[in-house]
């Protein structure tokens, strides 16, 4: 290897002289050659003798062209030369050095010499990746020189290396065990082994891991690679230091690829030659040591041609015409000295009369598909994978799936998979992988690419325990970004991702905590203290020496508010035996709403929730981790029968699930805050059950009989003001009463529609329906109530402000405003506010979250509304005892009045009870009768609208009856009523002029 330099070089030589009698010469400075002594080369009768000298020169090529030989006479100085002279009868170049502008020398040693250990170990490498002495870094203006290997007997023949490196068979079957055995003559010492991989050219070190295992003994070191595949074909290569030099062997290893290496698209197509005369096939395998052919059969009618791709080589087979029947092409691959290798693609002919699914081209080009069959599209060019769908068996399509991975993160996981299985140094890659997954978090936009992403991290934090591999600050933030970044997923895509990849792999989320768990107590002692804040994870590290405080405590500005303590007693058997310790306290929100809701013994299986966080305390003493200190924490909870609970990765199968073994609650007088002890180290909360609605079939069927009712009863309610509308409005207090009333009636059909679809369908938590859903009821029951607050202003205002009048427009322009923008503001800013954060769902449920965003957004505005309504109505109902003659509405307007008073009299009070019941439930653990309560109230608030509100009015029944029994009155009743209208003006007139 020879480094980029100034023309300049930096020779150091070996010169051979002739003497007699033979005179002792000195040697060079061993800090300069780092050399043995002189060595003789050969005697000639006695008489003469040749010896080896080493000396250190300038020799300066501009034109960087080196002469076949060099030979003069050269006089040695007086400190290593004898009285007689000698002759110089060779001179042969050892190393070859280029220096930089800043002084340093880049040295490499020419055929036949080599840097020796001590020099070695007392310079610094040119590559760090390769991590062999072939090139040192000198820093002093002399750089040291290499020297010849032994035993050579002379500088033009190559040494014999003391050691033999056995190989059982170059080609090592997929699945097979790797044996290779080094056997050393010579006392053997810092024994390493490398592989470099086809088209690399950097070896990767290999070390202990779930593939590789590595023995050493006296005389012999072996390596053993178990489940062999392409990834472990190529040079492998023994390192190891023997008589002060370091040697190398190698061998090369093949790999053949088996079926599931190749990758096909598609591996089944059914088509129709109607629609689609031709298509394309394509078999694709990756990049390997071992030459492989590749050809498509059968060939008539069609064209191939290849292309590559990084990693891979693809063989694509264009199809021109569509074949008369159902034919399997095959891609057969070959390479020499071994069996070829088959994969079949089935093309199925669609027929007449052949069931299928008809093309669809709104996402993806669907071609027609015979039922039965799989539709398979390849992956946008970024990401890697298939897309299928499948057609049913009556010609329907089924659901999109789809398994697109962004390439850099297969990449990174791959990488990680290797480093666990045993390739490469876990000190250099881990950091490594971690600061590319920072940065690649804001790519994943597919549950795949969030399941490869945890899987990544999970693998990691595997290497890490196993080889007791120490971060630094720098690496954990990475690590603790991209968990805040993870678990903000499901607000910051339009599909939710953690359902969807939980969906594939359920233990995705108990695996995560468990690898963040393992790698922040993995911090380098000198980088304590260490904190981290961000909107999801918050952590806190700190060293301990002696002298021990008393006590560990530590806080944290969560909701709810989060402390925690470890007294004295707890830790005095670390204070007495470790010098070191260090104690990490990490909280995790929302990840405890992805942990699947598994509980263990002791724990009924009943639908808990937890307070949105999860406290992880690890201590390290020593370098080893210490489990049985007893750790206080206060949850900031005043509800004292919620459970104390810690997540145990072991329960149901490995899944993991919540359990109470070694936790109890205990309430504290001195503070309102719920109190956990726990005997143990691990990941805590709290599981509370008191905002659930029990699990009842009978509570259940009368949510949806009372749905349906109302639903009923508001769509009757439709019905009747189609009929009867005009005859029903012919002023203004009874146009804006009904106008009210009637979009009530809107409100209520939108949300108890939503509510009903989800009881009956149970949609999917956290997909887009479902928030469709959550975000519809709550703003419809809101505007169902602003409406009633519109109608009790409206009344207050025709009955308290009799001379001061508003236009129509104004009045319903007012009305719209608080029946439909107050509710949207209040909806918008809590979806808003409380989405990102996680907060915005009820755990497992399509509803509002009763903590925080039900109580304040819902339940709050509800009933300041009906508490406004009913103070309106008493101010109203002692308004209407008193009446002013000069203030007193005309009698049509005034029977309008009353009508509104009498709704809303009734109206309020049960709406205002209804949902009273609805915040007891949800503030205090409660029996199940109140739950009764509330679901029949709620459920049947259309019914109370239809009775009460719309047909309690004696203008709506009048009109009803017109409509359907279609009579007259009399017309003496209709002269009488003129008649005593007639005299009832009359006589207004004639009061007045008196």
């Amino acid at each position: 290897m020879v480094c980029p330099a100034i023309p300049r070089l930096l020779l150091a030589m070996t010169l051979s002289l002739l003497a007699s009698p033979i005179i002792p010469t000195s040697q060079p400075e061993q800090s300069q050659a780092g050399g043995e002594p002189l060595q003789q080369l050969d005697r000639d009768n006695g008489a003469e003798e040749s010896v080896l000298v080493s000396i250190y020169v300038h020799l300066e090529f501009p034109d960087r062209i080196w002469p076949p030989a060099l030979s003069r006479t050269l006089i040695l100085p007086a400190a290593s030369a004898s009285s007689s002279p000698r002759t110089l009868t060779g001179l042969h170049l050892t190393t070859e050095c280029n220096a930089n502008s800043t002084g340093h020398s880049h040295c490499t040693c020419r055929s036949g010499y080599q840097w020796n250990n001590t020099v070695c170990s007392q310079h610094v490498l040119c590559d760090h990746h390769l991590q062999l002495c072939k090139c040192l870094i000198f820093h002093h203006s002399v750089p040291g020189y290499c020297q010849l290997l032994p035993p050579g007997a002379s500088v033009s023949c190559f040494p014999t290396v003391p050691g033999k490196l056995s190989l059982s068979s170059p080609l090592q079957r997929p699945g097979n065990t790797l044996n290779l055995m080094l056997l050393t003559n010579q006392p053997a010492t810092h024994v390493k082994w490398f592989l470099k991989r086809p088209r690399s050219s950097t070896p990767i070190i290999l070390q202990s891991g779930t593939q590789v295992s590595l023995t050493s003994s006296q005389g012999q070191a072996a390596l053993s690679i178990a489940h062999m595949s392409h990834h472990w074909a190529g040079e492998y290569l023994s390192v190891f230091e023997a008589q002060e030099f370091t040697w190398r062997l190698n061998h090369t290893v093949e790999v053949p690829l088996q079926k599931t290496d190749v990758a096909q698209l598609p591996d089944q197509l059914s088509i129709s030659c109607a629609t689609s005369p031709g298509f394309q096939l394509s078999c694709c395998v990756p990049t390997t040591n071992l030459v492989y052919t590749a050809a498509w059969s059968p060939m008539e009618g069609s064209q191939a041609f290849s292309h590559n791709t990084a990693g891979s080589q693809c063989l694509v087979l264009a199809v021109q015409h569509c074949p008369a029947a159902d034919t399997t092409y095959t891609c057969v691959l070959k390479s020499q000295g071994l069996p070829p290798l088959s994969i079949p693609v089935s093309v199925t002919i669609i027929r007449a009369g052949d069931t299928t699914c008809p093309d669809d081209f709104s996402e993806i080009a669907w071609n027609v598909t015979k039922a039965g069959h799989i539709a398979q599209a390849s992956c946008p060019a970024n990401k890697k994978g298939v897309v299928k769908r499948p057609c049913g068996p009556n010609g329907t399509w089924g659901p999109i799936q789809s398994d697109c991975t962004d390439k850099r993160i297969l990449a990174l996981c791959a990488k990680a998979r290797l480093l666990q299985a045993g390739q490469g140094n876990p000190g250099v890659e881990v950091p490594w992988i971690l600061k590319q997954l920072q940065m690649l978090v804001a790519v994943a936009s597919s549950p795949s690419d969030l399941r490869e992403l945890l899987s990544t991290v999970t693998v990691l934090a595997e290497v890490v325990a196993r080889a007791r591999v120490q971060l630094d600050s720098t690496v954990l933030q990475d690590l603790l970004v991209t968990t805040d970044k993870v678990l903000d997923m499901n607000t910051s895509t339009l599909v939710p991702l953690w359902p969807l990849a939980q969906a594939q792999k359920p233990s995705m989320a108990s695996d995560f905590l468990l690898a963040v768990e393992t790698l922040v107590r993995s911090l380098y002692p000198q980088d304590h203290p260490f904190f981290f804040n961000s909107s999801n994870v918050l952590l806190q590290s700190h060293h301990f020496g002696p002298p021990f405080p008393d006590e560990y405590q530590i806080s944290f500005s969560t909701w709810p508010l989060l402390q925690a303590q470890i007294s004295r007693h707890s830790l005095a058997p670390l204070i007495h035996a470790a010098t070191n310790i260090s104690i990490t306290s990490l909280v995790l929100q929302k990840l405890d709403h992805f942990l699947p809701p598994n509980y263990g013994p002791g724990l009924k299986d009943s639908p808990y929730h937890t307070p949105g966080l999860v406290l992880v305390i690890s201590i390290m003493a020593d370098g080893e981790a210490f489990t049985k200190a007893e750790v206080i924490m206060d949850f900031g909870d005043p509800d004292s029968t919620l459970h104390c609970v810690f997540w145990d990765h072991h329960l149901f199968q490995g899944n993991g699930g919540w359990s109470e073994k070694g936790c109890q609650a205990k309430a504290t007088s001195a503070s309102p805050t719920a109190r956990c002890i726990c005997k143990h180290l691990t990941s805590f909360s709290i599981l509370m059950s008191r905002n659930i609605v029990p699990e009842s079939p009978i509570l259940e069927l009368l949510t949806k009989m009372g749905l349906g009712a109302s639903i009923l009863a508001l769509l009757v309610c439709l019905g009747v003001y189609r009929l009867v509308w005009r005859a029903v409005v012919r002023n203004k207090v009874a146009f804006f009463r009904h106008t009210a009333l009637f979009n009530m009636v809107i409100c209520l059909l939108v949300a108890d529609t939503c509510f009903l679809g989800d009881t009956f369908f149970h949609l999917e938590f956290c997909s887009p329906l479902c928030l469709a859903s959550t975000f519809l009821c709550h703003y419809f029951y809101l505007a169902a109530f602003f409406w009633m607050l519109a109608q009790s202003l409206m009344l207050a205002h025709q009955l308290l402000f009799v001379f001061h009048h508003l236009s129509k427009h104004i009045v319903l322009f007012m009305m719209v405003t608080t029946g439909y923008l107050c509710p949207l503001g209040f909806a918008g800013v809590a979806l808003g506010l409380y989405l990102p954060q996680g907060l915005y769902l009820w755990e497992g449920r399509c509803w509002l979250n009763v903590k925080g965003v039900g109580l304040y957004t819902f339940s709050g505005p509800v009933l300041a509304i009906v508490g406004v309504n009913g103070i309106v109505l008493a101010i109203v109902v002692l308004k209407l005892l008193r009446p002013s003659l000069s203030e007193g509405p005309p009698a049509e307007k005034h029977q309008a009045l009353l009508g509104v008073l009498k709704a809303l009299l009734i109206l309020t009070p049960i709406f205002g009870l209804t949902w009273g019941f609805g915040i007891a439930i949800i503030l205090e653990d409660v029996s199940i009768v109140p739950h009764y309560i509330f679901t029949i109230l709620n459920t049947l608030q259309g019914v109370f609208i239809l009775v009460f509100g719309c047909l309690s009015d004696k203008k709506v029944q009048e009109a009803l009856r017109k409509h359907f029994c279609r009579t007259r009155f009399p017309n003496s009743a209709i002269t009488l009523t003129t008649n005593e209208t007639s005299i009832w003006n009359t006589a207004k007139v004639e009061v007045k002029k008196r």
